[in-house]
């Protein structure tokens, strides 16, 4: 027959409540007591039943973790294993778990969210996208069930904790930095418009050539989904314009790794010929040639400070609303070039 907490308590001469506690380490039971009872339980090989002590707590120790896509889709790109890793070092220090969602569509997606929330699967959930009009972050303020967002709220910011970097700023001075080195004719390639952190690089990068006195053109831009079906002949298009761009912001790393193909087979050197500057910096970003200049986001960082929030927010109904930008870093690689020195 399987060790009971009474047979612990028995063993250790101290009532089954007191075990209990040690179980939750109260600090209201002595070192002494906490020692014993702990050889006692070890010596017996007594493991908690922690699922019936979280039903009897009304808690369930997990939080939900809800992506944009699919999970077969999602670890694709390397920053959700890594954001994934901070909610994960967090919520471990807190003995919390971790529930992946698996929904394939923004419906599934809405749905398994109201089935953890109705169900009490999950304590609290983290959104790591921000999607435009998202009827899944709706709900669950609707609802007002805990839950923190990896990026900034499309709507409903001032009422919504989240974590995001000011993606406004950082595409403006990537620009800044292009032009700085002489660049005049800037092209902005990727990012789903459906999606916050896109929204917030494009304006940001539209903001900046405007500060600096350059035409924002149309011709210059590439969408996300006509760079998915289109991408090597939206490259040559781009490259046979009267006035090719003479430098290139990727929306992200993977994007950046694409033009580079692609500009390799129409015979364009990166940077001889034109420079590029992306974003998140994933580890790869060292290794391909010519290695990219990129901007680290902080990832880690992002996901262990959602959690963090969410904790805080399963644990106090009444916390705060909070907003923090993680800080970023321009991480300067081979992929940018200096083409002229102006006097300034």
């Amino acid at each position: 027959m399987p060790v009971t907490i009474f047979d612990v308590a028995k063993e250790a001469n101290v009532s089954p409540s007191t075990v209990s506690r040690v179980i939750a380490d109260n600090p209201r039971i002595s070192e002494k007591t906490k020692c014993k009872v702990r050889e006692v339980m070890e010596r017996l090989d007594y493991h908690p039943n922690f699922q019936a002590r979280n039903l009897a707590a009304k808690s369930t120790k997990t939080i939900g973790v809800i992506m944009s896509n699919s999970t077969s889709l999602a670890f694709q790109n390397p920053f959700f294993p890594e954001v994934i890793r901070g909610i994960c070092t967090s919520a471990h220090a807190s003995q919390y778990g971790i529930y992946l969602s698996t929904g394939g569509t923004e419906k599934e997606i809405y749905e398994e969210v109201v089935s953890m929330v109705q169900g009490k699967k999950v304590d609290g959930i983290i959104l790591l996208y921000s999607r435009v009009d998202d009827r899944t972050m709706t709900y669950l303020k609707d609802v007002q069930f805990p839950f923190t967002m990896v990026g900034r709220p499309y709507k409903y910011e001032n009422e919504i904790t989240y974590i995001d970097n000011d993606n406004r700023k950082i595409a403006h001075d990537v620009v800044d930095y292009l032009f700085h080195l002489g660049h005049r004719q800037i092209a902005f390639i990727g990012g789903n418009l459906d999606f916050v952190v896109s929204k917030d690089r494009l304006e940001g990068y539209q903001q900046a050539l405007i500060d600096a006195g350059l035409p924002c053109s149309d011709a210059y831009f590439i969408h996300d989904e006509d760079f998915k079906s289109n991408g090597k002949s939206r490259i040559n298009k781009l490259m046979k314009l009267d006035e090719p761009p003479t430098a290139i912001v990727a929306h992200d790393d993977l994007v950046a790794y694409e033009i580079i193909r692609y500009l390799e087979e129409l015979s364009v050197q990166v940077p001889n010929d034109i420079s590029i500057v992306s974003f998140n910096n994933h580890s790869l970003s060292a290794y391909v040639k010519p290695s990219l200049t990129s901007v680290d986001i902080s990832i880690f960082e992002l996901g262990f400070e959602a959690a963090n929030f969410l904790l805080e927010k399963v644990q106090d109904s009444n916390a705060a609303v909070k907003h923090h930008f993680v800080p970023t870093t321009l991480v300067e690689r081979k992929s940018c070039k200096r083409i002229n020195i102006f006097s300034e």
